[in-house]
């Protein structure tokens, strides 16, 4: 099996940093909390059923994929990794590509990268991107058994808070 639907999530709103505060460390605001549940809630009316939710280090993301989590329950995995954040367009599509026993992966991340992976797989160059507001979702269907590569993607749903 190989990943044939990818769900992109970008974290919701945070606040901004304070004196001394990374910027890892930034929380979900309360109305970036809402967001967070009105997109998991959005993701399970529409269907998704993700086999992992996989997300970044980072404080807000960590918030906006436990809000997907507390949707689905327990029986989807969730796993952090530390090349999210801050993540090239390549460095996502290789953390995609090594979810081989998923149909479907949801990513919780970060622009600029979610917004730059969304145009190139769907469009097939990097420069095309349309933008991912905070809480957007771009949920993608890659057919057959195309790789995770530039064009190789339709876009399903784009959806925001």
């Amino acid at each position: 099996m190989s990943v044939r639907q990818i769900i992109l999530l970008r974290h919701a709103h945070a606040e901004p940093p304070a004196d001394g505060q990374t910027d890892e460390s930034r929380p979900l605001t309360g109305g970036g909390v809402r967001e967070a549940e009105m997109a998991a809630a959005w993701l399970k009316a529409h269907g998704a059923e993700p086999d992992v939710v996989l997300f970044s280090p980072s404080t807000r993301t960590r918030e906006t994929a436990s809000r997907v989590l507390a949707e689905f329950g327990d029986d989807v995995d969730s796993q952090v990794d530390a090349r999210i954040y801050e993540a090239t367009p390549a460095a996502l599509i290789q953390v995609l590509e090594e979810q081989d026993s998923a149909d479907c992966v949801l990513l919780v991340g970060h622009n600029p990268g979610l917004e730059t992976l969304v145009a190139l797989l769907t469009d097939g160059a990097s420069d095309h991107g349309r933008g991912m507001p905070p809480g957007a979702i771009a949920w993608m269907h890659l057919d057959g058994d195309a790789a995770i590569e530039p064009g190789a993607a339709s876009l399903r749903h784009f959806w925001w808070p």
